[in-house]
């Protein structure tokens, strides 16, 4: 479990699936990539979540407000089996529409990154957007990431194809 001024970030719980799909049912907050998930979908994506937990010890958060209100995500998971940038691990986060602009989505992250490179002791993490979503581009670079264009790809998210823009985290030397 980590903690901030003002967040927890905790791993999955059984009572949390019912939020996580209301969070990825929001076509706002799931605009990013292909779209909202149905329930299936999103009980799948959990899933993913809790496993990641129990092999490599990290994965996207739930992430708590201190009244222990669930705000959305946050956290890296290692790349799927395919990804066309080969094995990483990758920070991402998703909150609640109430949630955004109140630097929650920052604050989390960097949480998690610190996380990652004491804890776990990872090298490098990467992050990836669209060229529209500047919400997250801000995030990134209020994180002290760094752009890396040769690292830009194209992959198939809900039948689309999007063109991520990659970022780099590495610990602080």
């Amino acid at each position: 479990m980590l903690h901030t001024s003002r967040l927890t970030l905790r791993p999955w719980r059984e009572t949390d699936r019912d939020a996580f799909a209301a969070l990825n049912a929001d076509p706002d907050v799931a605009r990013d990539l292909g779209g909202p998930l149905d329930r299936p979908e999103s009980d799948a994506k959990f899933d993913r979540y809790v496993s990641a937990f129990r092999q490599h010890g990290f994965c996207r958060w739930a992430v708590l407000d201190l009244q222990q209100l669930y705000l959305g995500y946050a956290g890296v998971m290692p790349s799927p089996p395919g990804h066309p940038l080969g094995p990483h691990a990758e920070i991402g986060w998703r909150l609640a529409r109430a949630a955004w602009g109140q630097g929650y989505a920052t604050e989390a992250a960097a949480a998690a990154l610190l996380d990652i490179f004491g804890r776990i002791g990872l090298g490098e993490v990467l992050a990836y957007t669209s060229d529209d979503n500047a919400r997250s581009q801000a995030v990134m670079q209020r994180l002290g990431l760094r752009r890396d264009p040769a690292r830009d790809f194209t992959h198939v998210y809900g039948g689309k194809p999007w063109l991520g823009r990659v970022w780099v985290a590495r610990p602080v030397a």
